[in-house]
């Protein structure tokens, strides 16, 4: 073959996209976030400098695996988050921009940061929330628990490649254990994205079958786990404390009558989509 008659990378990428449409309806986007993975480059430089240059090898494979509805992070092996890049494997969920407003509202909570001021995150998985919070306040420090050794392990690699190491500590962690409280303290502010989907939910292949059961999934109801860590929040919160609780887009009611039971108030924030997505619980 020529040189004139080999793929160029702008080509490669408007045969994938079309390809990669029935997949999940941001075809060309996929591709340009696979071709810059292989070459090495940002997107915009992509776009900029590499469209005529010719067909890298590997970018074929990859388009294979997204064809089979793994999702493009996990084959990057990266996700942005609040503006943050974090390492995502198999181990983790997905950071969502959805989930954004519980960084949003924390950082609003903190207004003007106190020195001492510590942060807990339940069900860290990437620790994409704590890291979040932690980049944006610099006198912070917090401590991320999960049940999930290999969630752990992504999760403090993003804390050293975000310079945050020395701020941000991990435990291995269940709570539905006894006595998984025992040395944490109280906290003025807990962060928890907790598992809430129905064991029976109806989910997109990329999620189902490439995400973790175990993060996603919480009894036929999607309750499970927070008739659980509710309950315990009290006993993690400073007075003045609050806990930011990630929900399901019909679960706000459940959610508050649990933290009503327990003497905490909960007020509902919406994700930009004006769905419900988080609600702040706070000693009444």
């Amino acid at each position: 073959m020529s040189e004139r008659e080999r793929p160029t990378v702008g080509a490669a990428i408007r045969a994938a996209a079309m390809e990669l449409e029935a997949v999940g309806g941001s075809g060309r986007l996929d591709a340009e976030l696979l071709m810059a993975h292989v070459l090495g480059v940002t997107r915009s430089e992509l776009l900029l400098r590499h469209m005529g240059d010719p067909l890298p090898a590997g970018f074929a494979a990859l388009v294979e695996r997204r064809l089979g509805h793994e999702p493009v992070a996990y084959i990057v092996g990266e996700q942005e988050f609040f503006g943050l890049p974090f390492r995502v494997n198999r181990d983790v969920l997905i950071p969502r921009a959805d989930s954004e407003v519980l960084v949003e509202t924390a950082l609003a909570h903190c207004g003007v940061e106190r020195r001492g001021m510590r942060v807990l995150d339940c069900g860290t998985g990437s620790g994409a929330l704590i890291l979040a919070v932690l980049a944006n306040l610099p006198r912070v420090t917090g401590i991320g628990v999960d049940r999930s050794a290999g969630a752990l392990a992504v999760a403090r690699h993003n804390a050293a490649a975000l310079g945050l190491e020395d701020r941000a500590e991990f435990a291995l962690v269940d709570w539905r254990a006894a006595g998984w409280r025992d040395g944490l303290g109280r906290f003025e502010l807990i962060l928890a994205n907790p598992p809430y989907v129905e064991t029976g939910a109806l989910l997109a292949r990329s999620v189902r079958d490439h995400e973790p059961a175990g993060a996603l999934f919480a009894g036929q109801d999607g309750l499970d786990d927070y008739r659980v860590l509710v309950p315990q929040l009290p006993e993690l919160m400073t007075a003045d404390g609050v806990a930011l609780v990630e929900i399901g887009a019909t679960q706000a009611d459940a959610v508050a009558a649990l933290a009503a039971d327990c003497g905490l108030g909960a007020t509902l924030h919406r994700d930009l989509a004006g769905r419900p997505r988080l609600l702040a619980m706070a000693t009444r």
